[in-house]
């Protein structure tokens, strides 16, 4: 692995790992988010990737695609510039895959000079803004559609900053079942806690660590919740409540 991809990494990584940012930083959000149980008779789950860097796990990419399960997938700017095949396998399956905005630099949404699990801050609301603006204008110069949903880099925000992307026309993606610890997990412990995923969930895994275990893990535990019956959708295809004001 090179010194980018060896940081795409680290950066998806910390930006999964439990609860600590909270309880180190009382000043920082880590949202969640559930789908709004809508009557169905079968389970419902939403799965989402982030794709913050590095390259694209086909193991997971062709594995939805031949299975038919639906994602939401979020990308950043610099994954774009590194994946276009990748990005036009997404684009080409419309009925599949929805893309959203992971930001353009990775950074975190957070407009104080910190940092958060060893990343610089935006430090800012402009540089928030650039954040979020630079990763809609890559997915647009990449042929994809306007993005409605902004997850940030660690999944972490202050309190204006939610109100500030908020303010920009964003819903903010949180997600209620980590199911790959930023792609650190073995692949038997990562099928483990998707296949445990309930009615409800909102999924976080990654896309782009094709090195890593966890990706065979991310594909096993989603075969298991389907031959238990569960729909997957993708956050537009269902209501879903937010905490922190991050969807209302």
């Amino acid at each position: 692995m090179n010194a980018l991809g060896l940081f795409a990494a680290l950066a998806c990584l910390i930006g999964s790992i439990g609860n600590t940012a909270n309880a180190s930083d009382p000043q920082l959000l880590e949202p969640t988010l559930h789908l709004v149980h809508r009557g169905s008779a079968l389970p419902e789950i939403a799965l989402t990737l982030d794709a913050c860097g590095g390259s694209v796990d086909l193991r997971i990419l062709d594995a939805l695609i031949r299975n038919g399960i639906p994602a939401t997938v979020f990308v950043t700017a610099r994954w774009l510039r590194r994946n276009p095949e990748a990005f036009a396998r997404l684009h080409a399956n419309p009925d599949l895959f929805e893309i959203e905005n992971h930001g353009r630099d990775h950074v975190p949404a957070v407009d104080r000079p910190v940092t958060v699990f060893g990343l610089a801050a935006a430090g800012s609301l402009p540089a928030i803004e650039m954040e979020v603006s630079g990763g809609a204008a890559a997915i647009l110069a990449a042929g994809g559609q306007a993005p409605h949903w902004f997850r940030g880099a660690t999944a972490r925000y202050s309190v204006t900053a939610i109100a500030a992307i908020r303010g920009m026309g964003y819903r903010i993606a949180g997600y209620s079942l980590n199911g790959d610890g930023g792609a650190s997990l073995s692949a038997e412990e990562t099928a483990n806690r998707i296949a445990k995923a309930r009615d409800g969930d909102v999924i976080l895994a990654h896309l782009n660590q094709p090195g890593r275990t966890a990706g065979a893990g991310v594909v096993a535990g989603l075969l298991r919740l389907r031959a238990r019956g569960v729909r997957f959708v993708r956050l537009s295809d269902a209501a879903e409540a937010g905490s922190d004001g991050t969807t209302e």
